[in-house]
């Protein structure tokens, strides 16, 4: 892989990575323990900051794949590259359209259980920032 696309590739995997560590493993549960916080207000808060998150994500996977593709990766490179953003795609097209449906519900008033799709998200955040320090750690080596 040629060195500029590495570059690039890993300054934005770990940007990325510091971007998901800090709003979700970070910014998210703390928010519900602010004094004043409702659950109502929580998950309006909490869906316009993860709209914005996975829309800055999903720009960070297009570099990240451009330079991935442009640099002649190594197959491990690209797998990890594929590994991200499948995780992305499935976070964006599957969890949370289904949170969105319910976080409108519960906006709405509705007294609902407990969700697992929110436990779904969360697993595949874990995997997700597993997968981009692999990649970001690869890369570096490049």
């Amino acid at each position: 892989m040629n060195a500029t696309s590495a570059a690039t590739a890993s300054a934005v995997t770990f940007v990325w990575l510091g971007m998901v560590l800090a709003i979700s493993f970070l910014e998210a549960p703390l928010k519900f323990g602010a004094p004043g916080v409702t659950i109502p207000i929580g998950l309006g808060i909490g869906r316009l900051v993860f709209r914005a998150l996975n829309a800055v994500e999903s720009a960070l996977a297009a570099v990240v794949i451009a330079a991935v593709a442009l640099g002649g990766a190594t197959a491990g490179i690209t797998a990890l590259t594929v590994t991200v953003a499948v995780l992305l795609l499935a976070q964006l097209a599957v969890v949370r359209p289904r949170l969105n449906r319910r976080s409108d519900r519960v906006l709405a008033g509705e007294e609902l259980p407990r969700s697992r799709s929110h436990l779904w998200y969360v697993a595949l955040e874990i995997l997700k920032a597993a997968a981009l320090i692999a990649l970001g750690a690869g890369l570096l080596t490049v």
